[in-house]
């Protein structure tokens, strides 16, 4: 039996060359907390070994995180340091990679004036928007991936505690993501393919509208003339071929921003910012969400949606199926890399400029004309289930299932 530390050092080797695809003389940027400081030193070892000129790691820390929420001044909250924002535009301008290693503990800041969070994310949002954009146009190699923090562990595992927790999260990670079989760089090549795949029928399909039906969700999502649906990895600008969530199960594209109508109901927690949002139902008018309840978290989701213009429309559409290796785990992740891979999903806020054909070389303005939604956030939410239905409405007007009772039916 393969041991655990064998495994995390090939999941080590699987971001950096499979995730970023680092190249000779890159830069790799790590945004990465310090309890999972014996892993980033790892992948940085692999970086190196496989040619960065550099890696540079953005430290963070939970618990100076709260401390900041409990202790700094509401001023404090309205504030993000430009230098920060116009440093990683420059690194991403030379050509850098950019890997997050996420590990948050779910409940981080929970009973936090709702306030300081909603400024927050807004001067980061804004700051950062430039940034934003070169991710979400593909013009670097992103990847983002998660290591296990006790908080984090304990949340997902709760009948264990400290180092055993934490193991436990690792098997669970590391069998996401395809370490766990005997070539996990030849799994991952063909995942990404069979993705690719799927992306490429569901373009040619060119439906003009999905319908979804499920337990207390009855909603229809137009799709914009020109849309690309998009699975697994990509080429950045640059030609070079990296994949940006570890793990992916989905396919996803951009919906129409003003084609969005009825009601629909998350079927798994979400984690934002720290805060947990659940039992929640937003009903859509002519793209934008004109009501909404929920049964936790609903100050978190009023001041999600009050973000920008564009937080209560959608930027994206994503299709999973019910019988995903993560889904079938039964293991709920409290965290949205894994658990928006359990499930069809959506997202609250910016459009991918790749999901429409050319839209990479748009600007804003014209990322607007063609249909898509601009906004400072993007957030994912989980929607799928083993009840859900799905019909696409091609262009002369009729419908054929594309999900019947949570899995594919083309």
């Amino acid at each position: 039996m393969t041991s655990l530390h064998t495994k995390i050092d090939q999941y080590a080797e699987l971001a950096v060359k499979i995730g970023v695809n680092i190249q000779e003389g890159q830069t790799l940027v790590l945004n990465a907390p310090v309890a999972s400081a014996d892993f980033v030193r790892l992948v940085a070892k692999k970086a190196y070994e496989a040619g960065a000129k550099t890696v540079h790691v953005e430290w963070h820390d939970d618990d100076l995180t709260r401390i900041r929420y409990d202790l700094a001044p509401m001023a404090s909250f309205h504030e993000f340091p430009e230098w920060k924002a116009r440093g990683f535009e420059e690194m991403a301008e030379n050509g850098a990679a950019f890997m997050t290693i996420k590990s948050t503990d779910p409940d981080l800041l929970s009973g936090v004036d709702g306030e300081k969070i909603a400024a927050a994310n807004k001067a980061s949002g804004t700051a950062m928007n430039t940034f934003r954009t070169y991710i979400q146009s593909d013009k670097v190699s992103w990847l983002v991936i998660s290591a296990p923090s006790v908080a984090w562990a304990e949340k997902v595992f709760p009948e264990a505690n400290g180092e055993d927790a934490i193991n436990k999260l690792w098997e669970a990670i590391l069998e996401t993501v395809r370490v766990n079989t005997a070539d996990p760089v030849a799994a991952w090549k063909q995942h990404d393919e069979n993705l690719q795949t799927k992306a490429r029928f569901l373009t040619d399909k060119n439906y003009k509208k999905l319908h979804y039906t499920a337990p207390g969700t009855d909603l229809e999502i137009q799709l914009p003339d020109n849309h690309v649906w998009v699975g697994g990895g990509g080429p950045n600008t640059a030609g070079v071929h990296f994949v940006a969530n570890m793990p992916t199960e989905e396919v996803f594209t951009a919906p129409k921003a003003d084609g969005v109508n009825g009601t629909v109901t998350n079927t798994k927690p979400l984690n934002y910012g720290g805060n947990l949002i659940d039992g929640f139902t937003l009903t859509f008018k002519d793209g934008k969400v004109v009501d909404f309840t929920a049964e936790q978290g609903e100050e978190t989701l009023k001041n999600l949606l009050d973000s920008d213009d564009g937080a209560r429309r959608l930027g994206e559409v994503a299709l999973v199926p019910h019988g995903s290796p993560i889904s079938q785990s039964g293991i709920l992740f409290y965290n949205t890399l894994y658990d928006e891979n359990a499930s069809n999903h959506i997202a609250l806020g910016s459009a991918y400029p790749t999901n429409l054909k050319g839209g990479a070389d748009m600007n804003k303005e014209e990322l607007e004309q063609a249909g898509l939604n601009v906004s400072i956030t993007h957030v994912d939410f989980m929607i799928g289930s083993g009840e859900m239905n799905i019909d696409g409405v091609l262009e002369d007007g009729s419908t054929e299932p594309v999900f019947r009772n949570g899995e594919w039916a083309v």
